[in-house]
C-alpha cells in the first residue's frame, strides 16, 4: 500500500480509500449510496443540505459525508439508525416549505427530492403553518423558474462561478429570506448555460422549449451525436411517439464530461421547424409543384447521366456522415468528375496538397485541459468549440499559461496571459514564429518573416510554449476560413515546430475529418491518396457554368463562404439539385430540383470527431414528412445512375465497406510545403476575417427558435444590421 492510500471501514467491510478522499467518494466507489442533495462530483463542496449526514465511530454526532475527510482506522455507518435517523430529520425540513405540486412538475419521474422523499421522507408532514412562496425570475429563453422549489443547494450557483466561469446566479437574504437569483435581474446567457438544469436535484430550473410538453416516463431515451461542431459530444435524445422532445446530456469524460453546449440542447425545435421540406419538388417556368419521389430521382439521375463529367460538380457540408460521404465519393468517382467538395467554408486552397489526412486537434479532447501552455490562433473558441474552451479554462485554472491571436477582442472566463489584436494574423503570427525559431525559420514562411522584428509580447508567447512541458498551438475556424489560410498554417506550424509544442486546429462542422477520409475533395480520393487529376474546389465550381450542381445539406446564403454571391453564381449553373431538409429563400432561387432529407436525429451514420474518434448513432426519431435519409437517397441515386456495388441495405453496410477500404490512417498536422510563401494569399485585415455566431452555424440551430431568442442571437442579429 503506497503512502497515499490508506484502509477505512465501510458498514463492516474495510476499504482503501487515497488520503484527502471525502467519504462521500468513498461509498460512491464501492456502491454505498449515501444521500445527497448539494453535492455534485464535478462541483466544489457546499455542504449545506446536510442530507448526506453519516455515522462515524467516535463523532459526537452525524457529519456529513461530502465534507469530511478520510482518515486512516476510521469506522462509517451509512445505514446505521443514528443516520437513517438523521437524514430522516433532514428529508423533513426540507420539505417544510416545498410546494408538493409534483403532479404538475417537468421534474416529476425524475427527481432527485422526490426519489430520497420516498425513501427517507414522512407519510404525514408535521407542519401546518404557511409555507414560504419565492416569486419566479425570468433568467431567459432557455430556463424556466420555480423557485419555490428551490431548496438551496446551490449547485447553479456553483456552475456558474466554477465551470462557466460567469457567475450569473447567486444567493440573496438569509435564513427564511434566501433566495436564487440574478443579478440586476439579467438573464443567464452563457453557452454552457442551461446545464443547470440537469445539476437542479429538484423542479427549480427546468427546460423550458420543453416544459408541460411531456412526461419523463412517456418518453423514450435514445444515444445520439451533436451534429454542429467537431468535439462530437455524446446525448440522448427524449423521444415521443417518434418526435424528439428534448436532450440531454450523455456522460462521456473523455469528451464531453457530463456537459452540454446550449445549442445541443435546444437545436432538436429546429427540426420541426415550419420551412421543412415535406415533400420533393420541382421548377418549372419558375414555378415550384411536387411530384413523387420516383419521378424527383429520376429527373435528378438524369441530369447527372446527361452532364459532361467535367461539368459535373457536387457539394456538401461538413455535417455529412462518413456513409454519406462515401457515397457520394462512390458516385463521383462513376460519373468521372472529380469536382466534389465539402470545404465550403475554406477561402483558400492553394497548399490543399500540403493538407493533412485529416484535421485533427493535435491530442485528444481530454489532454487540452493538461497542457502548460497553448497558443489560440483566428478562434472565438467559446461559438466554435464551447466543450474545448471549457476544457481550455480548465487548463487556465489549473495554472497554464493561455495566449490568443485574434483581430477580434472575444470575452473569456479565465486570466488570458497574452491577447493580440488589432492587426492581421499573419503579421501577428510571424512575430511569434521569429521570435520561435530564430534564424532556423523553414523556407516556407522566410519570406513572409523577412524584416519581422518580434515585440515583447510575441517574445512571451513564444517562450510560455517553449517552457511548457506540453504545450499546443491550435488554430481556429476563423483562420480556417482566412483568405490567407497557407500563410496563416504554415506560421502556426513553423511555432509549433520551433517550441515543441502539439499543432492542431478546430475544423468546421461534426464530421470534416471524416469528409477527408471519405474523399470528399478535389485534390484527393478516400483515405487522403492523391488523384490523377485535380478536380474544382466549391469556389471555382460556383465560378464555372457547369452542367449539373448537386448540394448535399447546404444552405449557399449562409453555409458557403469560400466565395461571395453564392446563391447568385448557383442561379447561374445548368441544373441545380438540392438534397436538404429546409427550404430557404437561397435554395428557392438558385435550386432546380428539391429532395427532402432528414436531419441528424432521422438518420443513422458515423461522425469522426476532432480527436480522431468514429462515433456510430442510430435515427432517433421518425422522418418528417416525405423526407428520408440522405444516405438512403444517395444509395437509390447511385442504383439510378449505374454505379456499380450500390446494393446496400443499411448504413451499417455502407460502413464496414468503407473502413474495410479505409485500412489504418495516421495523419500529422505540421506543414510539410517547402515552396517559398512569397506573399500573402488574400487579405489579411481584419475586415477579411469570418466569424459565424453561436447560433448561425448550421441550419438547425439556425431555426432553433429559443436559441434566437437569446442574448447572444440578438447581439448577432444586432451586429449583422449594423
Amino acid at each position: 500500500m503506497s503512502d497515499d492510500t490508506l484502509t477505512i471501514e465501510v458498514d463492516g467491510e474495510p476499504v482503501e480509500a487515497r488520503k484527502g478522499q471525502m467519504i462521500i467518494e468513498v461509498t460512491d466507489a464501492i456502491g454505498a449510496y449515501v444521500p445527497r442533495f448539494c453535492y455534485h462530483e464535478k462541483l466544489s463542496v457546499a455542504a449545506n443540505c446536510r442530507m448526506c449526514l453519516i455515522e462515524v465511530e467516535k463523532a459526537p454526532k452525524p457529519i456529513p459525508a461530502c465534507a469530511t475527510p478520510v482518515v486512516d482506522g476510521m469506522k462509517v455507518f451509512t445505514k446505521s439508525p443514528r443516520a437513517i435517523a438523521a437524514q430522516k430529520a433532514t428529508m423533513e425540513f426540507l420539505l417544510i416549505n416545498h410546494p408538493l405540486d409534483c403532479p404538475i412538475c417537468d421534474q416529476g419521474g425524475e427527481c432527485e427530492l422526490q426519489d430520497l422523499a420516498m425513501g427517507y421522507g414522512r407519510d404525514v408532514s408535521r407542519y401546518n403553518d404557511q409555507k414560504r412562496v419565492v416569486k419566479d425570475k425570468d433568467i431567459g429563453p432557455l430556463v424556466s423558474t420555480d423557485m419555490t422549489r428551490c431548496i438551496h443547494c446551490t449547485r447553479c450557483v456553483r456552475f456558474g462561478e466554477e465551470i462557466s466561469g460567469k457567475p450569473q446566479l447567486g444567493t440573496t437574504g438569509r435564513g427564511e429570506n434566501v433566495e436564487i437569483s440574478t443579478y440586476v435581474e439579467q438573464s443567464v446567457d452563457h453557452e454552457m448555460s442551461a446545464n443547470i438544469i440537469d445539476l437542479c436535484p429538484v423542479g427549480a430550473l427546468n427546460n423550458k422549449p420543453y416544459r408541460y410538453s411531456a412526461r419523463s416516463w412517456e418518453m423514450v431515451q435514445r444515444p445520439t451525436v451533436s451534429p454542429h461542431d467537431c468535439v462530437g459530444s455524446n446525448l440522448y435524445a427524449h423521444v415521443l411517439r417518434g418526435t424528439v422532445k428534448r436532450v440531454v446530456p450523455r456522460v462521456n469524460e473523455a469528451i464531453n464530461e457530463t456537459w452540454l453546449a446550449d445549442r445541443d440542447r435546444f437545436s432538436y425545435e429546429g427540426i420541426y421547424s415550419s420551412d421543412r421540406l415535406m415533400t420533393p419538388r420541382i421548377k418549372e417556368s419558375g414555378q415550384w409543384r411536387d411530384l413523387s419521389w420516383d419521378d424527383a430521382l429520376a429527373v435528378a439521375a438524369d441530369s447527372l447521366k446527361r452532364a459532361d463529367a467535367e461539368s459535373i460538380g457536387l457539394i456538401a457540408t461538413p455535417a455529412i456522415t462518413v456513409e454519406e460521404g462515401h457515397l457520394l465519393a462512390q458516385i463521383a468517382d462513376h460519373l468521372g468528375t472529380a469536382n466534389i467538395d465539402h470545404r465550403v467554408a475554406r477561402r483558400d486552397v492553394s497548399d490543399q496538397d500540403d493538407d493533412a489526412i485529416y484535421p485533427s486537434l493535435g491530442c485528444t479532447i481530454a489532454e487540452v485541459e493538461k497542457q502548460g501552455a497553448v497558443l489560440v490562433a483566428g478562434s472565438n473558441i467559446r461559438s466554435e468549440a464551447p466543450i474545448i474552451a471549457h476544457r481550455l479554462r480548465k487548463a487556465a485554472l489549473a495554472g497554464a499559461t493561455i495566449s490568443f491571436v485574434n483581430n477580434a477582442q472575444y470575452e473569456y472566463f479565465f486570466d488570458v496571459a497574452d491577447y493580440l489584436s488589432g492587426e492581421g494574423l499573419v503579421q501577428a503570427l510571424a512575430g511569434i514564429a521569429v521570435a520561435a525559431a530564430g534564424k532556423s525559420l523553414p523556407d516556407a514562411v522566410a519570406a513572409i518573416c523577412k524584416g519581422v522584428k518580434p515585440t515583447p509580447v510575441q517574445k512571451r508567447i513564444a517562450k510560455s510554449l517553449k517552457d511548457a512541458e506540453d504545450a499546443l498551438v491550435l488554430l481556429g475556424n476563423i483562420a480556417g476560413r482566412h483568405a490567407a489560410y497557407t500563410a496563416v498554417r504554415a506560421l502556426a506550424s513553423c511555432i509549433a515546430d520551433a517550441t515543441g509544442a502539439s499543432f492542431g486546429g478546430l475544423s468546421e462542422g461534426p464530421n470534416s475529418a471524416g469528409a477527408h477520409l471519405a474523399g470528399v475533395l478535389p485534390h484527393r480520393t478516400q483515405g487522403g491518396e492523391n488523384r490523377e487529376s485535380t478536380g474544382l474546389d466549391v469556389a471555382s465550381m460556383l465560378d464555372a457554368k457547369l452542367d449539373a450542381v448537386a448540394l448535399v445539406n447546404v444552405e449557399p446564403e449562409a453555409d458557403i463562404h469560400a466565395t461571395s454571391e453564392a446563391v447568385e453564381k448557383l442561379s447561374g449553373q445548368q441544373f441545380v439539385v438540392a438534397l436538404t431538409p429546409f427550404v430557404s429563400d437561397g435554395l428557392l432561387e438558385c435550386a432546380d430540383l428539391l429532395l427532402p432529407t432528414g436531419t441528424f436525429a432521422e438518420t443513422s451514420g458515423t461522425y469522426v470527431n476532432i480527436e480522431g474518434t468514429w462515433q456510430s448513432f442510430a435515427g432517433v426519431a421518425s422522418p418528417v414528412g416525405d423526407a428520408r435519409p440522405t444516405w438512403k437517397v444517395l444509395r437509390v441515386l447511385g442504383n439510378l445512375v449505374d454505379a456499380p456495388g450500390f446494393e446496400y441495405v443499411t448504413s451499417e453496410d455502407v460502413r464496414e465497406e468503407f473502413t474495410e477500404q479505409l485500412g489504418e490512417v495516421s495523419t500529422s498536422n505540421l506543414y510539410e510545403g517547402s515552396s517559398p510563401i512569397e506573399k500573402v494569399n488574400g487579405g489579411d485585415a481584419p475586415a477579411d476575417e469570418i466569424d459565424v455566431p453561436l447560433y448561425s452555424v448550421d441550419s438547425l440551430v439556425r431555426r432553433a427558435f429559443a436559441l434566437q431568442q437569446t442574448d447572444a442571437a440578438r447581439r448577432a442579429a444586432a451586429d449583422g444590421d449594423e
